[in-house]
Order: structure tokens, then sequence, then C-alpha cells
């Protein structure tokens, strides 16, 4: 008797131990849920409207976990980025996080935002096939340097391309001879930045390498840039679609295309076996695109700090083929991918204005409009 009253005490201790771990466990893995959602103590959401071909990078499941710990969550909406300066409800997002610093200038000037934030950069490229470079070397367009491939003399494949000249009618072209013109495939340059940064630097050699800065020069120049995006047919509205077509559908439907060097890099890095065949190729000059953020509301201010700051983010961001201040982890994951790039992007020129590529803009859409 005496042990069975001994033991009812000690049983009833235990189970109250019991219980009280598991309501601590219990406790444990609600806050460790609501820190994985951001909605730990503290936590805000933080609604970004953001450019296409940064949509998987903001939707990383480790950028997540980084922006969880700072009792950061956010919700991503994606537009082209020329959109996003025009939107009409632009102001209920907390971050415009568009493609091109022209672009965030806009923005800010709209929203009277003073909180803008660089953060990454990606130079403009052309993504092309193996087998066309030999063509495109014989024509005088492409050339070598340390293993990276330029077209050293943008300036002539621009011509080649507004005189309308046919891949079949390249000098020696036996891989590619089709009817086809030779043109560089692009997004609408109505609606995305990556197509308004091609507008901007067919402008600057058309300007005789020249930024179009004043009306009278983006009247000259604006009748020789149409039909560099009138005799495309179709053009996607965002950046993702054509580097699509390219990975898809290959040389057939895109012997050329215009994108970020980010698109390619991602791709080659997120695939273990990406097309030995696919190759890219830097215009000299170039053009960056430079991805700023605008905080328009202090939550918006919150996330773009952690963003430019952590360095876990910027391990991040070089995953997925952004450059940053220092691109060394990017460089070293691409060479191990036998991908030789520039560490260095020499010959860059700057935009026009906002409001001077609009006038160029203004231009196209008028004629394609007719």
């Amino acid at each position: 008797m005496n042990l069975r009253r001994a033991i009812g005490p000690a049983l009833a201790v235990l189970l109250v131990i019991g219980v009280g771990i598991a309501i601590s466990r219990s406790i444990q893995d609600k806050r460790q849920a609501e820190i994985a959602a951001g909605r730990a103590a503290g936590g805000v959401t933080v609604r970004i409207l953001t450019g296409s071909e940064k949509e998987k990078f903001l939707t990383d499941p480790d950028l997540a976990k980084v922006l969880a710990a700072e009792g950061i969550a956010i919700s991503v909406q994606k537009a082209g980025s020329r959109e996003i300066a025009t939107r009409p409800d632009l102001k209920s997002f907390d971050v415009a996080y568009p493609a091109g610093a022209h672009a965030a200038v806009k923005i800010a000037e709209i929203t009277g935002s003073k909180r803008t934030y660089p953060s990454f950069y990606t130079p403009m490229a052309v993504a092309s096939w193996k087998s066309l470079i030999p063509v495109l070397e014989a024509s005088g367009l492409v050339s070598r340097k340390d293993g990276v491939l330029y077209i050293g003399d943008m300036a002539k494949l621009v011509d080649i391309m507004q005189k309308g000249t046919r891949w079949k009618d390249l000098p020696g072209n036996t891989a590619y001879a089709v009817g086809k013109s030779v043109l560089i495939s692009s997004t609408d340059v109505r609606k995305s930045n990556s197509g308004g940064m091609y507008l901007a630097l067919a402008s600057y050699l058309a300007n005789g390498n020249n930024v179009v800065d004043n009306d009278a020069d983006a009247d000259k120049v604006a009748g020789r840039m149409v039909g560099l995006f009138s005799r495309q047919g179709f053009q996607e509205s965002s950046s993702a679609g054509p580097f699509e077509d390219y990975t898809a559908m290959g040389i057939g439907k895109a012997p050329l295309v215009m994108i970020y060097e980010q698109q390619f890099l991602e791709y080659v890095l997120s695939h273990s076996d990406p097309n030995p065949d696919m190759v890219l190729l830097y215009p000299v000059p170039t053009i960056l695109s430079k991805h700023t953020l605008v905080a328009l509301s202090d939550n918006g201010a919150r996330f773009a700090q952690v963003m430019i700051s952590n360095p876990r983010v910027t391990s991040i961001a070089h995953r997925y083929g952004f450059r940053t201040q220092d691109s060394a982890e990017l460089f070293a994951a691409v060479e191990a991918k036998k991908l030789v790039i520039p560490h260095t992007v020499v010959d860059v020129i700057d935009p026009p204005s906002y409001d001077i590529l609009e006038k160029l803009i203004s231009h196209i859409d008028a004629a394609l409009s007719k």
C-alpha cells in the first residue's frame, strides 16, 4: 500500500512534466511555423511588384528563410518593368523592383519616394548557338578574346539587320542557310525593359555612338529603329518569353536573342546537363540592367535594407546569375560549369533618360499600330 501511495504522486508529477514538455514543444513548433511564414511577433508581409526576371529569385525557399528570420514575408506580383512605372495601383505595393535604373528613377518621381536601393545588375547579352559562330566570325561580326565571344562590331550587325539581309546571304553559311532575315529577337519594347535596353543600345549606335539625349535626336533616330522590332513579328511582353523560346525551340525559332546575361547564367547553373550548343555573345558596346529597389512604405524600406546588406541574400542572388559588387562566388560557380564569361564588362554605355526613351518608344508604337 505504501508503495502504491508513493508511486501515485510520482506518476502525477511525471504526467505534469510530460504535458509541460508537449506544450513547450507545441509552442516552439508553432513559433517556427510562424517564423517560416513570416508571421512571427513583429513580422510583416511586404507586397512587391517586380519584373519577371526576378520572380524565381524572390520566391526561392532559401530567401524566404532569410527574410523570415528578419520577421518578413513577401507577396510577389510580376509585371513588365516598364509597365510597373505606369501601374495605377502602384502605391498599393510596398516595393517596386524593376529592371533598369531609369525605370526606378521614374517610379521614385511618380510616387515621391526618396528611398531607392541599388541591388544587383546584369549586362545585356545575345544568346546564340555554337553552329552559328563560324558564320558570324566569317562575316566579321563575332570575335573571341580570352575564351569570351563578343559581337565586336555591333554597329555592323545592326546595319545588316536594317538592310534586311537574310541568313542564307551571309558568306559561307551552310550551317543555317535559311531565308529568314538576320534579326535579334527581343521582347516588346513597349512593355519590357529588356526590349527597351535593346532600343537604347541600337539608338546609341544610330546616333553616332552617342546617347540620345534630346527630342531632336530622338525624332531623327527613331525611324531607323522601327524595322528592328516590326520585322520580328509577335513579341512577348516579358523577358522570360524569348528566352524560353530559345531554350525550348532552338536555333530554328531563335538564332539570336537579346537577353539578360543573368537569364543564361541562371539556366546553366540550375541544370545538371545544360545544352552544350548554347553560347552567349557580349555586344560591344553593351548596356547594364541595374535592379533597383524603390521602397514605397516603411515595410518596403525594411525589406530593401535586408536585401542589400545580408550576405546570404547576395549568395542566393549569385545562384540566379545576378552580378553584385563582389561576384567572385558567381564566377566560380559559372566556371565550374565550363562557361567562360568576362569578369569585368568594359565597354558599357548609359541608357537615355526615361523620358527620351519613352519618346523613342512612342515613335515605334505609332509605327507598329498602323
